[in-house]
């Protein structure tokens, strides 16, 4: 029977264990300097910036592929060789002090140029849009692939700058088609939807739309984004139809356009009518018999007296030249010159006008007579 007996294991000369000392000593010193590097850049980072990076992390970043993106030299074509496009001055844009004020607000509007992008443009800005989107996403997947599904310091710093770079040029591209949205709004008036909302729910289809636009297909963006606006007006009275149908509301009188000015008018002028029928019945324009007849059977006017018939009509000219015994022609002149004189005596007594006529006429011929 044969026992296999172990032989101990050579150890290693001094110099030859200094020598592996020294190479875990620093394979331990350069991934814990590595890992405290990625600390400390991590460190660097604002709260915002960290929410931001946690947020990328979580959603995939969506984008509109292109061919371009794959070209040798495409961050140098699309970004550095890129012609220089002018960008939208918006110190105009106040769409609700707009509507308030139709011709302040077009005087303004019309003082500041608009940058209006030609197809070039649109496909230069788009471009450049989505290579940003597509470098955020070729970023993302690289730190999903990874064994620690965390991004090293220099991967965290450029998806953020990438993710800013394609902000800023979508908010350009958004606010170059800002009075997209309000021409739309003014177009597309809706009484149940406050206009301020109008405008509201067109600049978040504007910016949907900036995020969906392909510019490889060769159409202007004003073309997409006025359907995506127009949709997105009919999905607002929509919502807001269904909602009043499904919370109904009873009658609030606090809620009621006052109408005490028309109250105001009316009590006015039935006082007004009241005394040009005293004024008629008690004579205090001292008017002629033939007067009195004219206006009382003109306007069916009777005495305080006299019972007055309810079905009882106003008589035309005719008829009162008829019992007076003259032409309809000369009933008219009666019943200007009787008119005259109720109004006169109106404005003395009841409206007051005439005294500060008077008053005023007085004044004026004592500073002439100064």
């Amino acid at each position: 029977m044969m026992v296999m007996v172990n032989s101990p294991k050579k150890k290693p000369m001094p110099l030859e264990q200094d020598r592996l000392r020294g190479r875990r000593r620093g394979s331990s010193s350069a991934s814990s300097a590595k890992g405290e590097g990625r600390r400390s850049v991590m460190r660097r980072l604002s709260s915002e910036d960290q929410r931001l990076l946690d947020h990328l992390l979580s959603h995939e970043m969506d984008y509109i592929d292109s061919e371009a993106f794959y070209e040798e030299d495409a961050e140098r074509k699309i970004y550095e060789e890129a012609p220089d496009i002018q960008k939208p001055d918006t110190t105009w844009y106040h769409p609700v002090m707009d509507d308030l004020s139709a011709t302040r607000g077009s005087r303004t509007v019309k003082s500041t140029q608009q940058v209006i992008l030609t197809g070039a443009e649109e496909k230069v800005l788009f471009h450049q849009f989505n290579y940003a989107r597509h470098r955020v996403w070729k970023l993302q997947h690289e730190v999903w692939s990874s064994p620690s599904k965390q991004p090293a310091p220099e991967q965290a710093e450029e998806m953020l700058r990438w993710y800013r770079l394609a902000d800023v040029i979508r908010e350009q591209i958004a606010e170059t088609n800002l009075a997209l949205v309000l021409a739309m709004a003014k177009r597309t008036r809706m009484s149940e939807v406050d206009f301020a909302d109008l405008v509201s729910e067109g600049n978040m289809a504007l910016l949907r739309a900036v995020d969906k636009f392909d510019a490889g297909r060769g159409y202007k963006f004003s073309t997409y984004a006025c359907r995506a606006i127009l949709k997105a007006f009919s999905r607002q009275g929509m919502k807001l139809s269904k909602y009043r149908q499904r919370f109904p509301t009873d009658f609030d009188p606090k809620l009621e356009k006052s109408n005490y000015l028309e109250t105001k008018r009316g009590d006015f002028e039935k006082d007004a009518a009241d005394e040009v029928k005293r004024i008629v019945l008690e004579n205090r324009a001292d008017l002629t018999d033939v007067e009195r007849t004219v206006i009382e059977h003109r306007f069916n006017l009777r005495p305080a007296g006299e019972a007055q018939p309810e079905t009882e009509k106003p008589m035309t000219l005719e008829q009162v030249g008829q019992i007076i015994g003259v032409t309809k022609e000369r009933v008219r002149q009666i019943q200007n010159k009787a008119m005259e004189k109720i109004r006169a005596q109106l404005e003395a007594n009841f409206l007051g006008t005439k005294k500060e006529d008077e008053a005023e006429s007085d004044e004026e011929a004592v500073q002439a007579q100064r």
